[in-house]
């Protein structure tokens, strides 16, 4: 792929601006609750990383690794929990954060899981929101972009086991 142009989606100033725009918005919504922030991992580890520098009140931290990806660019349609949730969740207002929902299917399923499992509160937070994918009923609490149908890499982003690193979001021109 690297003989490809790369095409510059969204560059790491306009990634920091939304993570600003979005963690005070979960700051004034999150003031008076017991914060469990649940990022889900891969994909999610460099913007959960930024986003909760970017909340301003008090938040338990843990990671969830869920798969059904692979090495694809679609999902398989089957989730399988690699690591649950590593706390006791009962009471807590938990915030799943994710680096993108596209079918949607990864996190209803986390969603559901979340509840079962006692949390007081549970809604969701992204990255990228790609909702001409979904083919379940989910859309996100709080999302700092939304875009079309292509497929992206970088900030966390992967294509295979690569790329993760890249600060900003492309995709590769034909």
């Amino acid at each position: 792929m690297e003989e490809k142009k790369r095409n510059i989606l969204l560059s790491e100033d306009q990634i920091k601006t939304e993570i600003q725009r979005v963690g005070k918005t979960i700051t004034e919504d999150y003031a008076d609750k017991k914060l469990y922030v649940l990022s889900l991992l891969r994909g999610s580890f460099i913007f959960a990383a930024d986003l909760v520098r970017a909340v301003e009140v008090p938040a338990k931290i843990g990671f969830m690794t869920t798969s059904s990806y692979g090495h694809s660019e679609t999902s398989s349609g089957t989730v399988k929990i690699v690591n649950d949730v590593p706390d006791d969740i009962t009471g807590y207002d938990v915030l799943i954060v994710d680096d993108i929902v596209d079918s949607g299917i990864t996190m209803d399923f986390v969603k559901r899981h979340v509840e079962s499992l006692g949390a007081k509160s549970v809604k969701t937070c992204v990255l990228l929101d790609k909702p001409s994918r979904r083919t379940v009923d989910i859309k996100p609490d709080y999302c700092c972009f939304t875009i079309e149908d292509v497929f992206v890499v970088g900030y966390g982003l992967n294509y295979g086991d690569y790329y993760r690193n890249v600060p900003y979001v492309f995709n590769w021109e034909a």
